[in-house]
């Protein structure tokens, strides 16, 4: 049996995964609420082992380093994922890392997620790492897509746009639910159109 692999992903409305200049949203493009940060929480509780690529790992741990003990960078859910195992896919880093149980990884992403899969006895869970799950989609090893909706728009200020250069999928959506009577929180199952 082979471990689910769920890739989680805060979107704005529009499609984007951050956002710049002239943007002054603040962190969860200002929508955070308790339900919401709540619910984050508990779906790191359970054992799991997280998957990112090398950037989203060094924005996390610049981000991590550079926030304040009462930033929302350091949301209880952030520090449950940051203690959790971690695997990261990387060419280019090189321990130590700063993170407590991450270990660099190195090889074709689709093959080394392929083994973890195989091998891993908890589920596998990524988020961000964009490029990199955008791929593994590509390669039908993506088995769930949690999209964390945002009630933005951010035309003039967005930046990484989530599904930009990906394949062609068909949805099936297997939960959802509305945080804080306004974020829409959509799992689905992704099946290569065609």
């Amino acid at each position: 049996m082979t471990a689910t692999y769920t890739w989680d992903v805060f979107a704005s409305l529009d499609g984007y995964g951050s956002y710049g200049p002239p943007g002054d949203w603040g962190g969860y493009w200002g929508k955070q609420g308790p339900e919401l940060l709540e619910h984050r929480l508990a779906s790191f509780r359970h054992e799991q082992r997280m998957v990112f690529g090398a950037t989203t790992f060094r924005e996390f741990v610049a981000m991590l380093s550079a926030a304040g003990p009462d930033d929302d960078v350091k949301d209880p859910w952030v520090i449950r994922m940051v203690n959790l195992p971690a695997v990261v896919l990387s060419s280019m880093l090189s321990p130590p890392l700063d993170w407590p149980d991450a270990r660099v990884v190195r090889g074709d992403t689709a093959d080394v997620v392929t083994r973890l899969k195989e091998e891993s006895e908890v589920p596998l869970r990524s988020h961000g790492s964009l490029s990199m799950n955008r791929a593994l989609m590509a390669a039908g090893l993506v088995d769930r897509v949690q999209v964390t909706l945002f009630p933005v728009i951010t035309g003039q200020s967005g930046l990484a746009p989530i599904f930009r250069g990906a394949e062609d999928f068909d949805l099936e959506l297997l939960e959802s639910q509305t945080l804080d009577g306004r974020t829409q929180e959509l799992v689905y199952r992704p099946t290569r159109h065609g």
